[in-house]
């Protein structure tokens, strides 16, 4: 578990700490769009904690090989509600280990028991945001706002989304035509999906639309993926103190530390539950390192 711990530690060093008031504003971070599938899309995003601080892209258009050029709005940023979710719930975890006194003894491990599957439960709800995208329909896409932080404005048979997929951050664009009023196509409106495909038709305002083609690209977030490792040590080290603590005898156990939150050698606990107390250890620590992700105050 040590070895586990110096990882985290290290890894943490390539993380700003946020809310310190040392740091200054968060770093902004610039990543190239890319897809080994098209060329149609191209672009340079800049993102600044969990916000979109800039989109610069590059768009041809399939018929014609016209070239478009679009870019945020310079008074605009775009939130990532799946970073900003996933932070909440980093959060609520770390709250529910550090919320006791110094000298707080549990009564039985059942109350450890408790207190670790809710600590698992804000993780594995705080990983799954980063993993499982929301499904949206195309009118939610369409009223997000989105279209609106662009200058120039987007054409009227553009629409385009963000979001998070592992470790990447994903921009897709959709070309829409307009179905006319004595088409013969049967009109089935599509439901909520990650990432829509051609032919998905949806009614917004008075017309029916139809997307004629789909462009996706993405680029990789380290630190991210350093959040995504995170969130799996954390999970596991719950899991030992679990499978420890329920071999235990029972008997109260002293809540650390009496000095400092992050000092194994203050525990004052029985020697029975030294390597229980040292697991908790390494899994609050770990979650303080998931606290220093860019921008997550």
């Amino acid at each position: 578990m040590w070895k586990e711990q110096v990882s985290a530690q290290e890894a943490s060093l390539r993380f700003t700490l946020p809310g310190s008031g040392t740091e200054g504003p968060t770093k902004q971070e610039n990543f190239i769009l890319g897809s080994c599938g098209t060329d149609q899309v191209k672009g340079v995003l800049t993102l600044q904690g969990d916000a979109l601080s800039q989109a610069d892209v590059n768009l041809k258009m399939p018929r014609n090989n016209q070239l478009l050029h679009f870019a945020f709005r310079e008074d605009k940023q775009w939130k990532l509600q799946q970073i900003q979710d996933a932070r909440n719930h980093v959060s609520q975890a770390i709250y529910l280990l550090a919320n006791r006194d110094e000298n707080y003894q549990f009564r039985t491990g059942a109350e450890v028991l408790k207190l670790m599957d809710a600590v698992m439960l804000q993780l594995t709800r705080a990983r799954n945001r980063l993993t499982t995208p929301a499904t949206l329909t195309l009118p939610e896409i369409a009223a997000s706002g989105l279209t609106r932080m662009f200058a120039p404005a987007l054409p009227s048979d553009l629409l385009v989304n963000f979001y998070i997929n592992l470790n990447k951050l994903c921009l897709t664009v959709y070309q829409l035509h307009a179905l006319q009023p004595n088409s013969t196509k049967n009109f089935r409106p599509a439901g909520g999906a990650v990432l829509h495909s051609p032919g998905a038709m949806f009614e917004w305002g008075a017309q029916r639309l139809e997307v004629s083609h789909v462009h996706k690209v993405e680029c990789v977030i380290p630190w991210l993926n350093d959040a995504l490792v995170f969130f799996t040590v954390s999970l596991q080290l719950c899991q030992q103190l679990k499978d420890k603590r329920s071999a235990q005898d029972p008997g109260p156990w002293a809540w650390p530390p009496a000095q400092g939150p992050l000092s194994p050698h203050r525990l004052r606990v029985p020697a029975r539950a030294r390597a229980v107390h040292h697991g908790l250890f390494i899994s609050l620590f770990t979650l303080s390192c998931l606290s220093r992700l860019h921008g997550w105050t």
